[in-house]
């Protein structure tokens, strides 16, 4: 099978940090099914690993976590899934990814794909989704059904952001308060739904003045936490929540506790890395988001289709996405 994947953690812009390559196809066992690859979108995961991770000398290390595909067989315990079955994922980080024109996963960190999307549509949703839902849902708790209740989320227009938005405004009655700071993303967050939005380029504190924006009961910081952190202090309210996501070299949460602030971090990975015993509560919210795409709830958030999966447009969304400034996701489809 075709495959992409690196054997030195290098630059980008070097030929070989992504290659194009031939591995054999795997066979599918225990709960594990195996996924003919449709569709695949990249992730600051996928760029991050690259950077850091050493592959297994004299082998390859293939990424990728975000696909659509097809169930070609599944292994002797499974019992969601059955060949043909259209379906899509976010992955586990342990093992080899998407990047691949076949994948082992784990049936029970496995959706049924939405049936109104294309597998490119389709494929920039489920780290994304598992992501928004379990930071809203299974950290902060954040109350649904209460108006009054507000939430900042910081770096709205990525891939995190933009699907949290349309959950917070299906799912709950909070006002939504979003940051970006070009006209691009402005645009996007505006059409996503977002009731409020500021620039995280200036200071918070002075966005929420000069909007008139009271203090929020939660916070989610999706990326740079460490240059907002003095800020949320500020506009979080006390007994507040604040989530975050990102890997700050530092992050000093004394602060809060004037506040009485609970901290929370989510890593989609955690559920599979640790086969927790609620590890097929992925599969139910692949599920649920699939169903709220299917009656028109949420919409697809690629940003950019950036081709076939190979090598060489890979390294081309890795580049975009380590600038930190592309808006929705980037897909590729097709080998």
């Amino acid at each position: 099978m075709k495959a992409i994947g690196y054997q030195h953690n290098l630059p980008i812009e070097n030929e070989l940090s992504l290659q194009d390559i031939e591995l054999d196809q795997p066979i599918a066992q225990g709960h594990d099914i195996l996924v003919e690859v449709k569709a695949i979108s990249v992730n600051p995961v996928d760029f991050k690993v690259r950077q850091t991770a050493p592959a297994v000398e004299n082998e390859y290390k293939i990424l990728g976590y975000d696909a659509t595909g097809v169930v070609k067989s599944v292994g002797e315990h499974v019992t969601l899934f059955k060949p043909g079955d259209k379906v899509w994922y976010a992955g586990d980080i342990t093992r080899s990814g998407s990047n691949a024109q076949f994948q082992l996963v784990d049936q029970r960190i496995v959706g049924y794909m939405p049936n109104t999307l294309s597998y490119g549509e389709a494929a920039a949703l489920p780290l994304t989704s598992l992501t928004a839902w379990e930071l809203l849902f299974d950290r902060l708790n954040i109350i649904k059904d209460d108006p009054s209740k507000r939430i900042l989320v910081i770096g709205a227009a990525g891939g995190v952001g933009s699907i949290m938005v349309q959950l917070l405004k299906q799912l709950t009655q909070l006002e939504v308060i979003a940051t970006a700071s070009r006209p691009e993303t402005v645009s996007w967050l505006e059409d996503l739904g977002a009731d409020t939005i500021i620039n995280h380029r200036n200071l918070l504190s002075e966005e929420f003045a000069a909007k008139d924006v009271k203090e929020v009961d939660y916070v989610v910081s999706l990326n740079n936490t460490e240059q907002h952190l003095p800020e949320i202090i500020k506009i979080i309210k006390p007994q507040g929540k604040f989530g975050l996501i990102d890997d700050p070299t530092t992050l000093d949460i004394k602060p809060f506790k004037t506040k009485a602030v609970s901290v929370h971090w989510e890593l989609m990975f955690t559920r599979s890395l640790f086969k927790t015993d609620d590890m097929q509560e992925q599969h139910t919210i692949l599920n649920n988001v699939a169903k709220m795409i299917d009656n028109g709830l949420i919409k697809t958030t690629v940003g950019e289709n950036l081709g076939v999966i190979n090598a060489a447009n890979l390294r081309q969304a890795h580049q975009q996405l380590e600038t930190q400034k592309t808006k929705g996701k980037v897909v590729l489809e097709g080998f």
